[in-house]
């Protein structure tokens, strides 16, 4: 795992470059703190920090072909390059042992086409010196990240936004389409950014690019696939087979690796697989709250000790300002509304103490249909069934009480509540992209300047519009998972210089998810009846059964204290597209728990501290 920057730039001297390049790589320090490598030609520079995982003492990058004229800056890696080493063999003469000289040998001899035959995790630069043509791609769930500005004559990449900015002289402008998409979902959509020219390289996606030439940015995968034509038995089989070897290929590395574990059954299954099938009983780390309502540790330490794994905790104790602020602007670089952010960086912490790279149950709520917001959907259409009239009333006496400042999964009021949000949401989310934090009444309130601003949604395969509940899980793997999930676990992650890979976002495991019917998926309100029927005897009835939880952190309590005061703050001396009379009045009800506004207001101050940055050096 790395830290990947490159600027093309003719009109600025070697020395200036150069310059800029030593920035940008100091600014992704954290990705990769064990090496360090710059190479430069004729107005063009690549540069690379390394978290050595694989051939620890070679595979140095930038790495160049015997010609010098390819050179190849890469993060991440490619599980299955030793089989791809074997094939390619016949037409390179390999130096190292790496997935490194594998992939710069497959890009040379193959071209775009070798990024097919890839499993695994990446974003990469390739530049051919010789014809001035650039070649940038990104796996095919979004796990890796890569952001760009391009030009007819320039163009500059890196692997997180505050790197890209050391690469530029230009100042960058804030988007408000993009900020408008910010507060509808708490993300940017893909290939967005929080800047105005600014652009994510979109997972699945290859991009080229040379000197006079526009970009051309194309798709090598996308999700929909042939339909499962085996028995229910068969797909169980199979998910079995290909979860295991998912995760047996990502024990490949010349260093330890570990496993997170919430105690929720994505982690815990993955733990399990460990144990059971590789005969391997990993470091595993966990993080707990002090508020009993957020804390799994006590499920963590069950599947810890059926396993016989080595196993830490930690304790999210108090509100840490200057843990999200770091984040927030040292390594997302924009506005990031997912609380979950914080304890998935504490235990990043804890884990990079001890290993380097660390497994993660990412991918399976939206693989196997998990959320609790697929329920939800499940209910709506009985709901929407009664008489209009019946629908407001037990609306309206649901208002009437007061929403408790709890954890969702520990009261019916509470779950009560978040129904009727959703049902005020309904209309703005059909069709489904992601989750709204607001109706778009409330969105219109709060934002006024933003109304009737954002950027397009994405289009969707046309196999996702079988069911609302199969667009949504489409959606949520396409949408919510690349730019929540898997953006904010890279990001806590590297920040503590860890490598988290994720068994379940495998291309097979994706591949043959979709495939299946949605009703095998669940069974009535339950979800995950796949993976429970085809693992059933790897964890307990107690995980399995368990309610599901979640990262939750108790941001309820923190608005009613410090951050609270802050927000209020904020809002009164930050000029932004919030209202803050009507924010201010969001803040009061949630103090005087009237209504827990707890996600919605955090949205708002993420957005407000980086704001406040961006004000600072304007």
């Amino acid at each position: 795992m790395c830290g990947i920057s490159f600027i093309y730039n003719p009109l600025i001297s070697k020395e200036e470059l150069v310059r800029r390049m030593n920035d940008s790589l100091t600014v992704l320090a954290h990705r990769g703190p064990d090496d360090q490598g710059i190479w430069y030609r004729d107005g063009a520079v690549l540069g690379h920090r390394r978290l050595s995982i694989i051939d620890l003492s070679a595979s140095h990058q930038p790495m160049t072909d015997r010609s010098g004229r390819y050179v190849l800056s890469y993060n991440g890696e490619i599980y299955n390059y030793k089989v791809l080493r074997r094939q390619l063999q016949a037409y390179w003469k390999f130096k190292t042992h790496g997935d490194t000289e594998v992939l710069l040998a497959g890009l040379v001899h193959d071209g775009l086409s070798f990024v097919e035959k890839m499993e695994g995790m990446w974003a990469f630069v390739f530049w051919d010196s010789l014809k001035g043509q650039l070649l940038l791609s990104r796996d095919r769930m979004g796990k890796k990240p890569l952001y760009y500005r391009a030009g007819n004559s320039l163009f500059l990449c890196a692997s997180e936004l505050p790197a890209l900015a050391e690469l530029d002289d230009a100042s960058w402008e804030e988007d408000l389409d993009a900020t408008a998409d910010f507060f509808r979902y708490g993300y940017y959509l893909p290939g967005t950014t929080a800047y105005r020219e600014i652009m994510e390289l979109l997972p699945g996606h290859s991009l080229q690019w040379a000197v006079g030439k526009e970009t051309k940015q194309r798709p090598y995968w996308s999700l929909s696939s042939t339909h499962f034509t085996g028995t229910r038995e068969q797909a169980c089989e199979e998910l079995r087979s290909i979860l295991v070897e998912s995760v047996r290929r990502r024990l490949v590395a010349d260093v330890e690796v570990g496993a997170f574990l919430s105690g929720g059954v994505d982690s815990s299954l993955i733990v399990s697989i460990l144990s059971k099938e590789l005969g391997v009983c990993p470091k595993t780390f966990t993080i707990g709250f002090q508020e009993q309502a957020y804390d799994e540790r006590r499920y963590a330490r069950q599947v810890a000790e059926l396993c016989g794994t080595d196993h830490y905790e930690n304790i999210l104790q108090e509100w840490d300002r200057a843990r999200l602020t770091d984040l927030i602007l040292d390594n997302i670089g924009q506005p990031f509304a997912d609380s979950s952010l914080l304890p998935t960086s504490l235990v990043s912490e804890v884990a990079a103490s001890h290993v380097k790279v660390a497994l993660s149950g990412d991918g399976g709520d939206e693989l196997f249909s998990g959320y609790q917001r697929y329920q939800a959907r499940a209910i709506l259409r009985w709901y929407t069934r009664l008489p209009r009239q019946l629908r407001k009333s037990i609306g309206k006496v649901i208002r009437l009480v007061p929403e408790p400042m709890a954890h969702h999964s520990h009261s019916l009021i509470k779950k009560a509540h978040l129904f009727q949000d959703i049902m005020e949401r309904l209309e703005d989310e059909t069709p489904y992209t992601a989750p709204l934090l607001y109706s778009r009444k409330t969105f219109n309130a709060l934002f006024p300047d933003l109304a009737g601003r954002g950027h397009s949604p994405p289009s969707l395969p046309k196999e996702c519009d079988i069911d609302d509940i199969t667009r949504m899980m489409c959606a949520d793997a396409l949408v919510y998972l690349p730019q929540d999930i898997l953006l904010k676990v890279d990001r806590a992650s590297m920040a503590s210089s860890l490598e988290a890979r994720a068994p379940f976002l495998d291309r097979q495991v994706v591949e043959l998810a979709f495939s299946l019917p949605r009703s095998w998926h669940r069974y009535g309100m339950v979800g995950k009846r796949m993976l429970r029927d085809s693992f059933i005897d790897f964890l307990p009835d107690a995980i399995w059964k368990r309610r599901k939880q979640g990262f939750g952190v108790p941001i309820h309590e923190w608005f009613r204290g410090k951050v609270g005061e802050e927000l209020a703050r904020l809002l009164r001396e930050i000029a932004s597209p919030v209202d803050p009379i009507v924010a201010d009045r969001f803040l009061e009800q949630h103090r005087s728990k009237q209504r827990d506004h707890g996600y919605r207001l955090w949205s708002i101050y993420v957005y407000l501290v980086w704001k406040q940055q961006m004000t600072m050096f304007a």
